[in-house]
């Protein structure tokens, strides 16, 4: 359906400035008044040049979508516009740094806020909730020309250590740190752990490093700085997998996966 000039400079402006995703309030200081965004926006959504994602937020869905606007949004460029502040973390910034060659069905988002999930062109985003303190190590991309925030390498690494089962498993942390170990900046990635606390993620890339035998730098001093973090106790290599398995007591981790993964 044909769109009126305000329409169209409307769209223009906003999709020029990267607000492909929009809540209500940007719409409304927009058109300087809330009933010129309600009515505005209820004709966008009718014509088809806009979803409704959710209460008080719209997707543009841009030229490229054809004339029955049948079109699915790039999700990691949707996923980095879904909240803020908010960054791609978890399986799919393995993903994004190709860390993995595996494609996660869901895409994960980490936020300081509480958000419940979405599913958007049949795809789902989960955003998880993090204390402030963990949120960090934010990089700022571009995948065609609209910027997006995702975990660096480093935080990425660190993220599938503390939360393997948002990750793709133990067996995609170990994949990805033999495919990027020349990639890693492993200093920062010490400054993180530590910035972190250390605890169980301290624990499981002590054991894959040593496990995998990776050829970090200061591989020794820096596999014995990670020891005096670990925390006590003892923990599971890969969470929920069960309560059985060999307990290596170097890392205080309960091997719970056949030892074999790191192999395949």
């Amino acid at each position: 359906m044909s769109l009126s000039k305000q329409e169209t400079e409307f769209l223009t402006t906003f999709s020029a400035s990267g607000k492909r995703v929009f809540t209500y309030q940007q719409a409304a200081d927009y058109w300087f008044s809330k009933v010129a965004a309600t009515n505005t926006l209820g004709r966008l959504v009718r014509k088809g040049w806009l979803q409704r994602l959710e209460r008080g937020l719209y997707m543009i869905i841009p030229l490229e979508a054809g004339p029955e606007r049948l079109w699915s949004e790039n999700a990691i460029i949707l996923a980095s516009s879904l909240i803020s502040p908010g960054a791609v973390a978890y399986w799919s910034a393995l993903r994004f740094w190709n860390m993995t060659e595996q494609i996660p069905r869901i895409q994960f988002i980490q936020t300081t806020k509480r958000k419940r999930s979405l599913t958007i062109q049949g795809v789902e985003f989960q955003f998880i909730n993090i204390a402030e303190r963990y949120f960090f190590g934010i990089s700022t991309r571009k995948i065609e020309d609209i910027p997006i925030t995702v975990t660096d390498r480093e935080k990425t690494i660190i993220d599938a250590a503390s939360r393997p089962e948002l990750s793709g498993g133990i067996f995609q942390l170990a994949q990805a740190l033999k495919s990027s170990v020349n990639f890693i900046d492993w200093e920062k990635l010490n400054r993180y752990l530590v910035q972190w606390g250390g605890g169980v993620v301290a624990k499981r890339l002590g054991y894959l490093v040593e496990t995998l035998s990776l050829p970090i730098p200061d591989r020794v001093s820096t596999i014995n700085h990670w020891q005096t973090m670990i925390s006590k106790g003892i923990s599971q290599l890969e969470p929920g997998s069960g309560r059985s398995g060999p307990v290596f007591t170097r890392w205080q981790l309960q091997i719970n996966v056949p030892v074999e993964f790191h192999e395949q």
